[in-house]
Parts: structure tokens; sequence; C-alpha cells
């Protein structure tokens, strides 16, 4: 079995490698075939394996690295899973021994093999945070989550796009590997007569119907703070953070749909379209180096709460030192630098400026009418009526709308009139005459 080094990647044999792997629920090793669409890990018993079903890795280092990430980035659930690199010509009698140790291996003693599997901390650290896991050309099928030919191409001729424009954008190739396209795509959708024109990414999807359908992201002009997100309510510092680095700098617990349970996450802003997107912290994967630099406990703790971690002396692949401030992106789904490219500065009069005219039409079931948004928008209190609870007694009030949080303060009387009224006021706090 080749050793492989924590910190980083042993150069890879000339002659041929595969993998093995490790399920850890059921402690059996299988010899790797790849990742079928839905994510789920192909692999087989290595007493009935032959050399032609067995994923063959290549020999240079870097483009070991490009696949091996992906790779484990496509997989449903990779933590159940260690993987192991060996050449091919030993790999049926290495796994065979490596079962042999993980049937009669305490616990402890199955720690020990961390020592040797493939880290993909370690990969991630070697392919260069930098680049911003940049994909690059390089043409496996058998890398490919899905296939050109499964796209619906007569669909996408509709909204102007075809497998040649996609290509020579550069948009094709993370789009078949499961990504989201790197850059914005001008798309266009005709409805009659009207056609409209938008910039969206892209992305490949299975339905739950088996079918590959292609999913738009839109851009939007801001996003909207005003609205709970999973059940979290933004805060001022919250929205600063998201419109500034991308990142909303802390964890929280979101409530996710399809369970209803309520799990440790974190935020980030897409910087191309706005979307907001989270990230559980047990899908997260803190690197164990960054540029040279192995991180300490309490620097993984940083990472893992969101925070911004400033790093001194790493080191540049022109051989250079350098300091910077990494932090976890939730949408990019690793550790990025917070170079000034990726930070956009707002000043706190400017942001203000964005939320100011963002009053929901809507406010408890029942639209506002145009006087009331007016008066809100200019921050004073608006009558409603006609309101219904949720017995159907209908109620009224007065309503003001707080723009530094974003949210609707509600009173069945006009307790802000009263806080004017400095005589109304007083005259209440008199209390009885003795």
């Amino acid at each position: 079995m080749e050793k492989e080094n924590n910190s980083e990647l042993s150069a890879v044999e000339k002659i041929g490698s595969t993998l093995l792997v490790l399920h850890r629920s059921s402690s059996t090793i299988g010899m790797v075939q790849g990742v079928d669409q839905n994510g789920e890990l192909k692999d087989n018993g290595f007493k009935e394996i032959s050399s032609d079903q067995i994923l063959h890795l290549d020999t240079e280092d870097r483009s070991f690295a490009q696949m091996f990430s992906e790779f484990y980035h496509q997989l449903k659930d990779p933590a159940d899973f260690s993987f192991f690199k060996v050449t091919e010509y030993e790999a049926q009698q290495t796994a065979v021994d490596l079962q042999q140790y993980v049937d009669q291996a305490s616990e402890e003693e199955k720690e020990l093999l961390k020592e040797y599997e493939v880290s993909i901390d370690a990969v991630e650290a070697h392919r260069g945070l930098s680049d911003g896991n940049k994909v690059t050309d390089y043409r496996v099928e058998d890398r490919y989550l899905y296939n050109p030919e499964q796209v619906d191409w007569k669909m996408m001729m509709k909204v102007g796009l075809s497998i040649d424009k996609l290509r020579e954008m550069g948009a094709l190739e993370p789009m078949l590997k499961g990504y989201k396209t790197p850059m914005l795509v001008p798309v266009e959708f005709k409805i009659g007569s009207v056609v409209t024109q938008m910039e969206a990414r892209l992305s490949l999807r299975v339905t739950h119907a088996g079918n590959l359908e292609v999913r738009f992201y839109p851009v939007r002009k801001d996003p909207d703070f005003t609205k709970t997100f999973l059940g979290h309510e933004f805060t001022w510092e919250d929205q600063r953070n998201l419109m500034e680095s991308g990142n909303m700098g802390r964890l929280v617990d979101l409530v996710y749909p399809i369970t209803g349970e309520k799990i440790p996450s974190l935020i980030s802003r897409d910087r191309l379209t706005n979307d907001l997107i989270a990230v559980r912290t047990n899908e997260m994967r803190i690197p164990l180096v960054i540029k040279g630099v192995t991180l300490n406990e309490e620097q993984k703790k940083v990472l893992r709460e969101g925070r911004a971690l400033f790093i001194e002396n790493m080191l540049s692949r022109r051989g250079t030192l350098f300091n910077a401030s990494v932090q976890y992106n939730a949408d990019k789904r690793y550790v990025e630098f917070l170079f000034k490219k990726n930070i956009k500065s707002l000043r706190v009069g400017e942001l203000k400026s964005r939320f100011k005219a963002e009053v929901p039409g809507m406010f408890r079931g029942k639209k506002l009418k145009i006087w009331q948004m007016e008066k809100l928008k200019a921050g004073e209190t608006a009558y409603v009526d006609g309101l219904v609870d949720k017995n159907g007694k209908k109620y009224q009030g007065y309503l003001r709308f707080d723009r530094a949080i974003g949210k609707f303060e509600f009173s069945f009387r006009n307790v802000w009139k009263e806080e004017k009224d400095p005589k109304k006021v007083f005259s209440k706090s008199k209390g009885k005459k003795l």
C-alpha cells in the first residue's frame, strides 16, 4: 500500500494506480469503479473484479489531485468511505491483506489507517486554493457525472443555447460534472412574441422521476433579507457580512424542510447571482494544510464556525511567503482566500439604502394598499384593517416597517404616536388620584 502523507501528496508511481475503498459502516474493502448519477459509489469485491473494471488513475500528480477532488465531491455520503491509492499490480493482494487487517483490528487500530488513506484535505491543498478550484480541460468520459446525450438539447435551443456554445464558453464541462457553471450564461425565454433575456448560472440535476433537467439560477438585484431563510432571521451584521465578503461569518441552526430538524449550518451569498446558499457543518471539509501551513485545532475550529482566519507565512506557487485571511464559503464548499477582489466595500449608509424601499406588499395575508405602502416607505405608521386571526376573527391595528431589521412592527393601538405625544404619555402615567 502506498503511504499518503497528510501534509502533501506523494509522487504518483509511473506504473498504473487505482483506488481501494473501506466502507466504514460495514468494515468491508472494495475496488473502486466510479460514481453513479445519484452520487452512489460504484465498487466491486476484490475477489471477482477484473482489471478492465477498476478505476485507472493518471500518472500525473496534478491530474490525480484534480480527479480525486471531483470524484470525492460527487459522492452522496463521502464520510462513510476511506480511500487508498495502490498500484494496479498489487491492488488485489493489498485488498485481501487490508480486509484481513480490518476484520481483526480494534477501533483504535482502525484509526491508524488514516496514516495511509488519501486525504481530501491534502489533495485540495495540493491543487492550490488560490485558483478557486478552477476546472481544467481534460476529457475522460468516465469522470463526468452526466453524458451530453442525456441533455435535452431541443429544450436548450429554445433558450438560445447549444452544446457548441456552452463548450466554447467553458460552461459545458462543469455542468456535466454536476457543478454550476462558473460564469453567468445569457439565456432567452420566448412567450408568444415577447422575448425575455437574462443571465443565469446553470446546472444539471436528476429529477425524482429519473429525468435529467437543466436548472437556472438567475441574477437577483439583492438577496431578500426581509424573509426568513430556513427559519433564520438575518441581523444587521449578517446582512453586512453577506454583502461585503459573501460569507455570513457565524454558525446558525437552520430548519431543513424535508426532515424539519435543526442543523448547525453556514450561509454564504453566491457572488454572481446573489442567491443565499447554506451548507451543513457535517458536510464541511476543513483542510489540514493551507499553502504549506498546518492548521492547529483552534484554527480549524475558527473555520468550522464560519469565521475568517488570518494565516501568516503561507508559501505561494512562486516560492514566496505571504499572509492572507481565509474563510469557508458555503456556496463553493471549500475554504477560500479573502482577497480584495472577493470583498465588496459598502458604506453603512449605502447598505441601508438597499433595503429602504424593500417594504413587502403583503402583511399577514392581506395585500397592502398603495397609500399604506407609501407611508411605510416614508417611515410613517399606517392603519390596517380587515386582518383575520387563526380563528377567523377580524381585527385591525397600526403597522410600521423597521428598515434596520427589515421587519414589520404591529400594534393594536398606535403606540408610536403615544411615544411622540409626551403629554399623553405623562397623563397616562399619573395614575389614580389619592
